[in-house]
């Protein structure tokens, strides 16, 4: 691979390609101490001096053991290394999770069930899964032509009206006790019915012994539990609990003959808070509970000869009440939010595996496998089969190392120092090796029941907190650049590194329910458009290379990973909306440019006019986009023609496309017009750029620093005045490239700020494209919606291993699309044409197949 012989700075799993900068050769680290103590030591004139030679010394010494901090990292650790560490570990965690679920029970249901913890005050987490909040719509297309009964006390009672809270918001407890009450939702046809049970006996057993001979009044759900009333009339005696145990012996069977075609869930006995239970409830102890506890897990399912038909024990809202029963008002009953935990977990029980909610991977099974995934697998098997051949017959020649990749968002490009030679087919098949095994993994981390998942859970500290970390290591890994032009390589590199991380932040933490920093993070993917208008249009601008090779090879590297996942996955295009938004821009600024007159800067140096012309091309593409974002039905027309449409549409819909696009309309436009007017002042020595200069003049500089200061200000006031996100992304396209133009002048204003930047944030940059995409499955789960948990149990060791496993992935996928992209796209023409009508051919057969299978789904609904 092209850097796994460079060492790397590493902290966690980020590196840098340059080593740091080597130590002064002249003076050792014991000089440098020797000097330091004769410094401090000498007879001086002044406190004041020895003070400022002991601290100039000491300076020395920080400064010696940040360089040599660099040098070990760079030593020990290498981009090779790390993969070979994120195999074993994935290989470990892999084995360990199989094995724990084989032994340890890995029904996903029984760890809804039965435990989990709190986010913050109200938001319950069950123990490996997520749980997905319904809304009265999804209730009721789960429940539709289904009877749910609950049978028991006043507490089952309490978590019947909050179960059909979820179904009919509008519905309240009525005062109504110690007598039945039927709910039914008439559009629906969904009945859900409280009946009185107060205690297990006879009267009970007859009630579910009718249920098993009358099917048509037979409940689909069934949710039982008692118990607190026969501890108060009988006082706690241990004779009550025998009794108890053998009434529940006697109703075991009929509620095993229910959970043959049904659900029977069994509601554990609460915690009470006793010091606020009234004197006619003092005997309802916490320890008369566990042991009632006790005897229902004892008795209920002692039939081993039927083991799917099983009464289920709802325990997590036993553990929720734990931490909330003293909120109770009378002791006994619990409070509202943990009732309405309780209720969810039960609607998930229940729902997950009719609706299959993606953020619901509670009670849910592995999906069934598509036609396109299964044919995505004998690919991949093909290529490993051929390359074990190609092996065997001993086709081991090595390749030259291959150039860096182009910056496929800005359209730079980096020189190698030396041609490539093509790869071999060995080497070939085995980048294709690589991608399948790497998608097996994607593949057990988001869609088979490998790994745990669980919901994110905003909290100020675990966005802010790492987002400090981040740039403190930005900081330590600054170095002396090369180029001190605006913009130049390593400093848009670096741009769009810690960029980057910030929208990693944001997603892991679920930052996006504050509004603040959901603005900032909203300049952010702006300014990601911002400069692939910049980057595109000074490659067009100052190459003038509109060849089919180059369109080819940015398409390629743009669009190869989404393809696949999209295959792999079994998602839609647009779900993955980032990459659509930057392909269909780069095709826009490509027409831009390449339609008649082609206007490069060759021809506009020999006559001012051609800068008119370029912009009225620029105003041309302005009016053109206005002209669409005034014009949803068109817009909506114009992009669901099939097969168009399989490019753009998400469940069926365009909205989201046409969301996305408007949002950021005009940052395309604002990159290529600064684009523009950079090189124009460059070329007329309008700006210094020299090292150490300011890029103006210093009284204009110290204005234009002024006026970004301020903008910067003002935004972020702005930002945090928001009242709702529907109002502010109203004005975002319009106020975002005045943000993006105040960094730029912010970091290139001042002559030294353009000499330095940050190592660690342009290596994750050179790989930005591949760690938003891979974030999706490898570091995120349930397609974004949640976290994914390898280490159980301890959430901070779990994003470290994590992260480091999706850092070592999206960079060796970028190696591997590197690779392919020279086989794939090749430079003749002619070869590059048929390529070309051979991916038409499969892309349209894809098309079809898929067309055909939605067809077939309808029919069978």
């Amino acid at each position: 691979m092209m850097e796994d012989e460079k060492h790397i700075q590493v902290v966690a799993v980020a590196a840098s390609e340059k080593p740091a900068p080597a130590m002064p050769h002249a003076t050792t680290v014991a000089e440098f101490g020797v000097m330091d103590a004769l410094v401090c030591s000498a007879p001086y004139h002044s406190a004041a001096s020895h003070l400022s030679a002991c601290c100039h010394g000491g300076a020395k010494m920080a400064f010696l053991a940040y360089s040599l901090g660099k040098r070990e990292i760079n030593q020990y650790f290498s981009i090779k290394n790390a993969k070979l560490l994120s195999v074993a570990a994935v290989i470990l965690l892999t084995l360990f999770h199989t094995v724990s679920r084989y032994y340890g029970g890995g029904d996903t249901c029984e760890w809804l069930l039965s435990s989990g913890r709190y986010l913050g005050e109200t938001v319950w987490q069950p123990y490996g899964c997520m749980m997905h909040k319904y809304k009265n719509t999804e209730a009721k297309t789960c429940l539709a032509e289904k009877r749910v009964a609950f049978v028991g006390d006043s507490r089952i009672r309490q978590l019947f009206y909050s179960y059909i809270q979820i179904i009919d918001p509008a519905q309240r407890a009525d005062g109504r006790k110690h007598e039945n009450i039927l709910f039914e939702d008439r559009s629906a046809s969904v009945n859900v019915d409280f009946l009185w049970y107060a205690e297990v006996n006879n009267s009970l057993k007859e009630r579910l012994i009718s249920w098993r001979k009358d099917p048509s009044i037979k409940p689909d759900v069934v949710i039982i539990g008692a118990a607190t009333w026969s501890i108060k009339l009988h006082g706690g005696s241990s004779e009550a609990l025998q009794q108890y145990r053998a009434n529940l012996t006697a109703i075991s069977l009929p509620l095993e003959q229910l959970a043959e075609d049904g659900e029977v869930y069994w509601v554990l006995q609460d915690p009470v808070h006793e010091e606020g239970l009234s004197d006619n409830r003092k005997m309802i102890t916490n320890e008369q509970l566990e042991l009632y506890n006790k005897v229902v897990l004892s008795t209920l399912n002692s039939n081993k000869k039927n083991s799917k038909a099983r009464v289920r024990f709802l325990g997590a809202s036993r553990q929720a009440a734990m931490e909330t029963i003293t909120q109770s008002a009378d002791g006994l009953h619990l409070p509202e939010s943990t009732r309405n935990v309780a209720a969810m977990v039960l609607m998930n029980a229940v729902c997950n595996k009719v609706l299959r909610p993606i953020d619901g991977s509670c009670c849910q099974s592995m999906p069934a496998s598509s036609l396109l995934q299964k044919l995505m697998a004998c690919v991949f098997l093909g290529s490993a089969l051929v390359f074990l051949v190609l092996h065997a017959l001993g086709h081991n020649r090595r390749w030259k190392s291959r150039p860096t990749p182009p910056d496929v968002e800005s359209g730079e490009e980096k020189k190698p120092a030396a041609a490539a030679s093509p790869l071999q087919h060995k080497a070939l098949f085995q980048a294709l090796c690589k991608m399948g095994l790497i998608m097996v993994y994607f593949y057990l981390c988001d869609r088979a029941d490998v790994f745990m998942k669980e919901q994110k859970f905003y909290t100020h500290s675990t966005f802010f907190i790492p987002l400090i970390y981040m740039f403190v290591l930005g900081i330590f890994y600054s170095e002396n650049s090369k180029e001190t032009k605006l913009l130049n390589r390593e400093q848009t590199d670096e741009w769009k590194g810690w960029m980057q991380l910030v929208i990693l932040i944001y997603h892991i933490s679920g930052a996006s329910v504050f509004i603040p920093v959901y603005m900032h993070v909203r300049v952010l993917v702006a300014a990601y458009l911002f400069q692939t208008g910049y980057g595109h249009f000074s490659f067009f601008w100052l190459k003038g290379d509109f060849g089919l090779y180059r369109v080819c090879q940015v398409l390629f590297r743009l669009n190869f990973l989404v393809v696949v996942l999209c295959l792999v996955m079994d998602r839609p295009y647009q779900f993955y909306y980032f990459v659509p938004l930057v392909t269909f821009w780069f095709v826009v600024i490509y027409a831009t440019m390449a339609m008649w007159p082609q206007i490069l800067q060759k021809k506009a140096n020999g006559s001012g006019m051609w800068h008119v012309g370029i912009l009225v091309k620029l105003l041309g593409l302005l009016l053109f986009i206005c002209f669409f974002a005034y014009s949803q039905g068109l817009f909506e027309n114009v992009f669901s023609v099939w097969p168009i449409s399989k490019l753009f549409e998400l469940n069926g819909s365009i909205h989201e496309w046409w969301f996305r696009w408007k949002l950021d309309r005009f940052a395309i436009i604002h990159g290529m017009l600064f684009a523009f007017v950079y090189l124009v002042l460059q070329k007329c020595q309008g700006l210094s750029e020299e090292k150490g200069e300011p890029l103006f003049s210093t009284r204009i500089s110290n204005i234009l620093l002024l006026i970004s200061v301020f903008s910067f200000m003002t935004y972020s006031i702005w930002a945090s005045s928001c009242k709702n996100k529907t109002e502010c992304n109203e004005l975002h396209p319009y106020i975002s490239g005045l943000q993006i133009l105040a960094f730029i002048l912010i970091r290139n204003i001042p002559g030294y700020s353009r000499s330095l930047y940050s190592s660690f944030f342009a290596w994750f940059g050179k790989i930005s494209l591949e760690l938003f995409i891979c974030q999706y499955h490898i570091w995120l789960a349930a397609d974004t919606k949640g976290i994914l948990v390898l280490i159980p149990g301890n959430p901070s060791l779990n994003i470290i291993i994590s992260t480091f496993i999706f850092v070592c992935v999206a960079h060796e996928i970028s190696v591997i699309t590197n690779d392919l992209a020279q086989v794939v796209i090749p430079k003749d023409g002619g070869a590059l044409l048929r390529r070309l009508l051979a991916a038409g051919v499969f892309t349209l057969s894809l098309l079809l197949v898929s067309r055909s299978a939605e067809g077939n789904q309808e029919g069978g609904h």
